[in-house]
């Protein structure tokens, strides 16, 4: 069969790795890039190293409110499903992208494939759980990344049409951990290659509510800067300025501001870190894959199933209840793993395969 699938942000691209992988010993793919994330760092580098195959279409839109973006994405998405006209269209996550895309097959009559499916934070503030929400009831199969997702859809009337198949992303995890880290390539804000220290903390803060301002960053570093290691910040494009005006004006210097990283080197900074501090769904669980505790600074539970033994904590964006959180002991138990075991892309392309052949 003849699939479409659509990615347009970082954590898409990780999850594309494995699922394209799997999906093209089948069937014929059109992989299609919106844009939404577009700069070497954060976009590129992805490709280059987990070896996903270049883009048959890359739309190039990025920049501009949820509206504008969501908009554009789904007028380019139309028209390369018109003149595809593929048998399903696969989509990953929460993102704009994922939600233009879900549209615009589901308008022509395209079957929509859901990688990650039922994840609710409970609240429609975040503009991610309505992207979710809206492609999981739109789509003909929803691919769940754990047994508490599903029990979500099954409660929401959408149980026959999906499964519990464990996380795409946990099988990158397992791909890239089990790699030699030879050279690192972590580049500070001039260009140069950093030397990651023996000892360190690794840390993530990109979403609007811990960056919208000075404020909570500036208490979020502020924890950082106070910690008995350095801590490794990558940060994202936009907020570079901030980042590296509130270091200045702090005279925070146990903080190492670096660019993006590429999946690999995150992959083993975060195995080799102390702890992590992060705003990123997808870097919590894989904190909780490596062992590593987390501190996650947010206001609601995006994974419950690392909320377990401290092993993954929320905190404010207060330096006391950060570093409060960060001085409390996780507990590990081996025979946990709710995340599957690592051959989610197998799992999902058999159920493909099924259902076209029932069709």
């Amino acid at each position: 069969m003849k699939i479409v699938t659509v990615v347009g942000a970082r954590p898409q691209f990780i999850k594309a790795a494995a699922g394209s992988r799997q999906i093209r010993k089948e069937h014929q793919e059109i992989l299609v890039h919106t844009g939404q994330h577009f700069d070497d760092n954060m976009s590129a580098v992805f490709f280059r190293e987990m070896q996903i195959p270049k883009p048959d279409y890359n739309l190039g839109i990025s920049g501009g409110s949820h509206a504008q973006m969501t908009a554009k994405m789904l007028v380019g998405i139309e028209d390369i499903l018109l003149k595809e006209t593929p048998d399903a269209l696969l989509v990953y996550g929460d993102t704009n992208s994922t939600l233009a895309a879900a549209l615009a097959a589901v308008k022509l009559h395209i079957p929509v494939l859901h990688v990650e499916a039922g994840n609710r934070l409970g609240t429609l503030d975040s503009p991610e759980e309505v992207n979710r929400i809206t492609a999981d009831h739109m789509a003909s199969i929803n691919f769940c990344a754990t047994e508490d997702a599903l029990g979500k859809l099954v409660r929401e009337g959408l149980g026959e049409r999906s499964y519990c198949v464990g996380n795409i992303m946990y099988d990158s995890f397992l791909h890239f951990a089990d790699l030699p880290w030879d050279n690192p390539n972590i580049i500070d804000f001039s260009g140069n290659k950093i030397s990651v220290p023996e000892s360190y903390y690794y840390m993530t803060c990109h979403r609007q509510e811990n960056t919208y301002s000075d404020e909570p960053l500036t208490e979020i570093l502020l924890a950082m800067n106070s910690l008995d290691a350095p801590t490794i910040y990558a940060v994202h494009p936009r907020n570079h300025e901030r980042a590296k005006r509130i270091c200045e004006k702090e005279n925070f210097k146990n903080i190492i501001l670096v660019q993006p990283v590429g999946y690999s080197d995150s992959v083993h900074l975060t195995q080799h870190a102390k702890k992590i501090v992060t705003d990123s769904g997808g870097l919590q669980c894989e904190a909780f894959y490596a062992g590593v505790q987390c501190v996650f600074i947010l206001d609601y539970v995006v994974w419950p199933e690392t909320m377990v033994d401290n092993r993954n904590q929320l905190a404010k964006a207060e330096h006391k209840d950060i570093l409060k959180k960060l001085s409390a002991e996780q507990k590990i138990d081996p025979n946990y793993h709710p995340f599957g075991d690592g051959h989610a892309a197998e799992k999902i392309c058999k159920i493909i395969s099924e259902w076209y052949i029932r069709r």
